[in-house]
């Protein structure tokens, strides 16, 4: 725990003026971002009495090791720079608005020849015209199934519309008229797109211009006597009008305006955002928060506004923001939106009438919020503080570990050996900083010497990145951009990456925590002694009796099954035997699409997995025999000549190599983040149970 005096710049060194600062830790990493409209009153505030401090602030200033800032002209640009250095570092102290899904969209597809209705979550791609978000998938699917009737623009896939294209033959939806089939030629494009853009304008909320054409056109098909016509145009018009009973008016006058409520107690903030375009609501969403330092609805307000327009610019900034508190001074946010939509933005609190009672409601959705994230989420920041207690009082360590990391082998019968390693923070996963290994020093069924090699790989590489970003340049602190360390002099050499980044292996862990028992943590300690290593705790946790493990006990500690602590640590172990056994089923999957064995006539998956299995790999089975081929049970000597002459002519692959320095990767993409299959939203399944009995593990 650092001393905030020990790094507290000189008097004087501080400007008066508006500015982004930057506190970072002990590995020069960053953890807090934020602006100030005077740096020397705003850091005046970190560096009093601890006693006085919110819980979180003390927490912050404590962890820190030196302060640096940047000097900016106005306070709109403070602004924008704040944003970005939130987005670039991600600071753990920051605000972070934690939403629990990805909401989805309507989204038509403008940038396209043949534009197509779908639904559509993520990164918003230019060109593309979106309307929403929306709380569920099915409620666009069923507003999309009724305005197809009067607006029938594809939905099909590009692999679907090609296939159509080709045979002739549209799909359903164009046999029961909810398409217009232009993948057969019903319309040209020009025609398509007239229709998507009208479904657009429908959307955007001009509906009564459409509704008044359909209702002409029924008439005058009854005049005319063509009644089919005419009940065909009826439904069309019930289909519109139910389609818009979905969203019903709210605000008079076509309003376009968000409108955003914040529900908080001392711990955590719930906001609650609702889009109204053209008087209805197109869309709601919502996030919640820790509360990093004591910070008021107006600060609260001020970061949802960066979380929601930080990367929108135009039409998606609506003219009217509505909010329960103004950020104070309001003036250079109010500034920050128009310059976002590129015309004047309203920021402003409701005072009365049918605004006022919309907020209302979407207060009431706000308070909703909060109090089912406190009821359900296990990651409370009240949960983690007493799992990161429990941890630290059963392993006897000096403070609550703060970053952990676990590893963990995975193999199939000494196979395609890798390992695992994840990352929580705070008790959080950290999905950036995953890493996964191949273990290429030998094969077989050996977690010790795979655990020994893998904990030595990556401390080496903590130890060498340290070496060359702990020096100090000597000198005066350069304070252009604000710098001071926490002697009060010189200037840390550049500890990030090119551009601007985290080295990958900078930041060691408090506590790493192994897959295993005993033996596995022998073998993590061991690695860190030989590396002279003595500040990191090392335990494991054994899967039978949820045992854990410490490197200097002959008995293990057991925790208490309700325990908070116990539980963190599942997780952590239960994250990295899944992202341990996804990447070795990767590897076994590529291993065997690109077998040269493949190339072979006639040689089934049976008879190659038997190959695979007598010999051990591909390499081996090549500098075999044909005798010895011939021992494999179900390879005759024919077909074993045809193997030996497969495998001759293919040459065997390069491994791949670092074109900067000319080594061999040993690590993996060891520099890539982990990305999540399935849903967004739902959590990610921790992979087969672990079969140790010679399967998969």
């Amino acid at each position: 725990m650092a001393d905030p005096s020990s790094y507290r710049p000189k008097p004087g060194q501080i400007p008066d003026s508006p500015g982004v600062y930057r506190f970072r830790d002990e590995h020069r990493r960053v953890i807090y971002v934020g602006k100030a409209k005077s740096l020397r009153q705003r850091l005046a505030n970190y560096f009093q009495d601890l006693a006085g401090l919110h819980p979180r602030t003390r927490s912050m200033v404590t962890t820190a090791a030196s302060v640096e800032w940047t000097v900016v002209s106005t306070e709109v640009e403070a602004l924008q720079l704040e944003y970005s250095w939130i987005k670039e570092f991600d600071p753990r102290f920051n605000v972070k608005y934690r939403d629990d899904k990805s909401y989805p969209y309507l989204a038509v597809t403008m940038n396209e020849e043949f534009p197509r209705v779908q639904v559509m979550r993520g990164h918003k791609k230019k060109g593309v015209r979106y309307f929403g978000p929306y709380a569920h998938a099915w409620a666009i699917r069923d507003t999309v199934d009724l305005l197809l009737r009067v607006f029938p623009v594809r939905t099909c896939s590009t692999g679907v519309f090609k296939n159509a294209a080709r045979t002739g033959r549209p799909c359903l939806l164009g046999y029961i008229g909810k398409c217009s089939a232009p993948c057969v030629g019903r319309v040209d494009a020009e025609e398509h797109r007239d229709l998507a853009e009208e479904f657009c304008d429908f959307m955007t909320g001009r509906t009564g211009t459409y509704l008044r054409r359909l209702e002409k056109q029924m008439a005058e098909a009854a005049e005319e006597l063509q009644y089919e016509r005419a009940a065909r145009l009826r439904d069309d018009i019930e289909a519109l009008k139910k389609a818009m009973e979905k969203n019903a008016v709210v605000l008079a006058d076509a309003t376009d305006a968000d409108l955003i409520a914040v529900a908080e107690d001392e711990l955590e903030a719930a906001v609650q955002i609702f889009h109204v375009r053209g008087g209805r609501v197109r869309g709601q969403r919502g996030w919640v928060t820790d509360k990093v330092e004591e910070i008021t609805t107006g600060a609260l307000v001020e970061h949802a506004l960066q979380q929601l327009y930080g990367e929108e610019s135009g039409d998606a900034v609506p003219k009217e923001v509505l909010v329960p508190a103004l950020p104070d001074p309001v003036e250079p946010v109010q500034e920050w939106l128009t310059g976002r939509r590129g015309s004047i933005v309203s920021l402003r609190i409701p005072q009365r009438g049918d605004k006022k009672a919309l907020m209302e409601t979407v207060q009431r959705n706000a308070q909703q919020a909060l109090v089912l994230h406190k009821t359900k989420r296990a990651s409370d920041l009240t949960t983690r503080s007493r799992a990161l207690e429990e941890i630290a009082d059963a392993l006897e360590l000096d403070s609550a570990p703060l970053r952990i990391e676990c590893y963990d082998i995975s193999h199939l019968q000494g196979d395609d050996v890798v390992a695992s390693m994840v990352v929580f923070e705070d008790g959080l996963q950290r999905k950036s900083e995953y890493r996964r290994f191949q273990i290429k020093g030998f094969r077989g069924q050996d977690d010790v010497r795979s655990m020994h090699e893998v904990i030595t790989r990556r401390f080496r590489r903590y130890l060498a990145e340290k070496e060359k970003t702990g020096e100090w340049a000597e000198g005066e602190p350069d304070l252009t951009n604000g710098t001071a360390d926490a002697a009060g002099n010189g200037t840390p050499t550049a500890f990030t990456e090119d551009d601007g980044r985290p080295k990958r292996f900078a930041y060691p862990p408090q506590l790493v925590v192994v897959d295993g028992g005993k033996p596995q943590v022998m073998a993590a300690k061991r690695a860190l002694d030989e590396l002279g290593i003595d500040d990191i705790a090392v335990c494991g946790l054994a899967k039978r009796l949820e045992e854990v493990w410490l490197p200097d006990d002959d008995d293990p500690v057991v925790l208490p099954r309700t325990s908070e602590g116990l539980y963190l640590l599942q997780r952590v172990r239960d994250e990295a035997h899944r992202f341990a056994i996804t990447y070795q089923r990767t590897k076994r999957a590529k291993r065997f699409r690109a077998s040269p064995l493949d190339d072979v006539p006639g040689l089934g998956e049976t008879r190659k997995q038997a190959l695979i299995k007598h010999f051990g790999s591909v390499k081996k089975l090549r500098s075999a025999t044909i005798d010895q081929i011939c021992e494999v049970p179900g390879i005759g000597r024919k077909t074993a000549e045809t193997i030996a002459v497969a495998l001759a002519q293919a040459a065997p692959a390069a491994p791949a190599v670092n074109t900067a320095t000319g080594e061999i990767m040993d690590d993996v993409e060891d520099g890539a983040p982990e990305t999540t299959a399935g849903p967004p939203g739902e959590p990610v399944p921790t992979g087969a149970p672990d079969e140790r009995r010679g399967q998969e593990r």
